[in-house]
């Protein structure tokens, strides 16, 4: 076996020579140094920050109060040195390096991207209760840079339940203002824009102007919500929306997802179908529970007798249209609606990769529907060829998902479902129709499993039997029920 051998040249540190000596003293001098430069830069920083503090006048001793005023003396005076502070920052006296240490936690999770893109975004919250209050206070916590607030109403004692910031002393001030004043003690150099005024389609274009980088939908008035999710997804601005909060307790259920998958929840389910019927059935961001109710569990709280008895109950409402009824609300659970909302215009906004839900594609679904229901058409007048139906594939899943909830109408059961026509055509020889009369509407059509289908057509549209004869007075009675509420949801078309 031979070994090669290498032969290295041999170095040696003599301390004693002069040039090792330059070495080692040049390496202490750099240390020395470097570190002085560190340090100055902390206590210059340091000595920054008490400056601002420095800069608040004290409070004098004849404002300071003994007895059970003194708590409410002290909030004013802490008001009043807050507002000095937010003067001086807004002048301009703040630190670079102060922000960025108020942020460090968000800086190393969503990077030195992210979080540019998060402090240079403009966010607006149309809703500043119990759930726009907590999106407003963590989304400013985390670094956006601009935010626009906008409510109409005021503080109320019961409301403290569930806002992030509201104290007693806010009751009967706007919701705007009262976040505001909160919101710039945490972070005097972030812009917040608040606006005390009602959202609705007539000015709503004013309260959305400047070209927002998201908008977060808090709203609980049912048209209001609708009218703002369809302007936003019409004028292709980002939003999402928080779905009801009221009557709900299983943290565990509360989801993040496209509102085309939202369930077990009235407001989202109503909020849904009426933005079906403008023509919006997916695209949506929503945060809301799959939590049922049940027995023992929080419902909706009816007026009483002597309100119904005064008559014009409508009025009882702060502005027209504006529910009247108490929902029963957990305090908690607003503010995990509100930071699931905040999470998710962060991320988003940051580009941090996520797995929200992004919803099904069922057109495909819809589409064989709407050809199924063409070929029974055809079938019902003869076999007649070329049938168009005046309905589509939106139709389709409008009927299928909202009106019947995607179960047949017959069985509960939710697979292989078709639409079929539920009452026979009129006699041909009355002049209802011919090859060239092909008028069908929602109202006009039920969802139905396969099978459940082709025994209705046989016996029911064919034969002429009665279908409460073929299906029972329970099935009529549920149809009936389906065509009532959607005659009262196309007012909204």
């Amino acid at each position: 076996m031979v070994y090669a051998t290498l032969n290295l040249p041999k170095f040696s540190l003599n301390l004693h020579s002069h040039r090792a000596q330059l070495a080692c003293t040049a390496l202490i001098s750099g240390a020395v140094v470097a570190s002085t430069i560190f340090a100055f830069q902390k206590v210059k920083q340091i000595s920054r920050l008490k400056s601002l503090k420095d800069s608040i006048p004290p409070p004098s001793e004849a404002n300071v109060l003994t007895d059970f005023g003194a708590a409410a003396a002290r909030s004013r005076l802490q008001d009043e040195s807050d507002a000095v502070l937010v003067a001086n920052v807004q002048r301009g006296d703040w630190d670079e390096d102060i922000i960025l240490e108020q942020l460090a936690r968000n800086r190393v999770f969503l990077g030195e991207e992210g979080l540019k893109n998060v402090r240079n975004s403009f966010v607006i919250i149309v809703g500043c209760g119990g759930v726009g209050s907590w999106v407003a206070t963590m989304l400013l916590r985390s670094g956006v840079g601009n935010i626009r607030l906008v409510d109409f109403d005021q503080v109320t004692l019961s409301s403290l339940n569930r806002h992030a910031v509201a104290t007693l002393a806010d009751v009967g001030t706007p919701k705007v203002q009262a976040l505001r004043k909160r919101l710039e003690q945490v972070a005097p150099w972030v812009e917040i824009d608040a606006r005390n005024e009602l959202w609705d389609m007539e000015g709503g274009a004013a309260l959305l102007a400047g070209e927002p980088t998201f908008v977060v939908d808090a709203i609980d008035n049912m048209q209001t919500k609708v009218d703002l999710l369809f302007y936003c997804k019409t004028h292709n601005i980002p939003i999402i929306s928080s779905m009801g909060a009221g009557c709900k307790s299983d943290p565990t259920r509360v989801c993040i997802g496209d509102i085309s998958e939202s369930t077990e929840d009235p407001l989202s389910r109503s909020t849904r179908r009426r933005l079906r019927q403008k023509g919006v059935s997916a695209g949506i961001p929503v945060v809301y529970s799959t939590e049922k109710p049940g027995p023992g569990k929080a419902s909706l709280l009816p007026l009483s007798e002597g309100e119904f008895e005064k008559g014009k109950v409508d009025e009882l409402g702060v502005l027209p249209d504006f529910r009247v009824r108490i929902l029963p609300v957990l305090g908690t659970m607003p503010s995990i609606f509100g930071l699931c909302v905040a999470n998710y215009v962060l991320t988003t906004i940051a580009g941090y990769p996520t797995e929200h839900s992004k919803g099904k594609d069922r057109s495909k679904l819809y589409e064989d529907m709407i050809a199924k229901l063409a070929g029974q058409e055809s079938r019902l007048r003869g076999n007649a060829p070329g049938i168009r139906i005046p309905l589509n594939e939106s139709d389709a899943g409008y009927i299928a998902d909202e009106v019947f909830k995607g179960k047949s109408v017959v069985s509960g059961f939710f697979t292989r479902l078709v639409l079929t026509r539920w009452d026979p055509l009129p006699p041909r020889d009355e002049g209802f129709w011919g090859e060239n009369d092909h008028t069908i509407t929602t109202n006009d059509v039920v969802l139905m499993t396969k099978d459940e289908a082709k025994k209705h057509e046989k016996e029911v549209l064919k034969a002429g039997r009665s279908p409460e004869d073929v299906w029972g007075p329970d099935v009529v009675g549920a149809v009936e029920v389906r065509r009532k509420e959607e005659d009262f949801y196309s007012k909204f078309r």
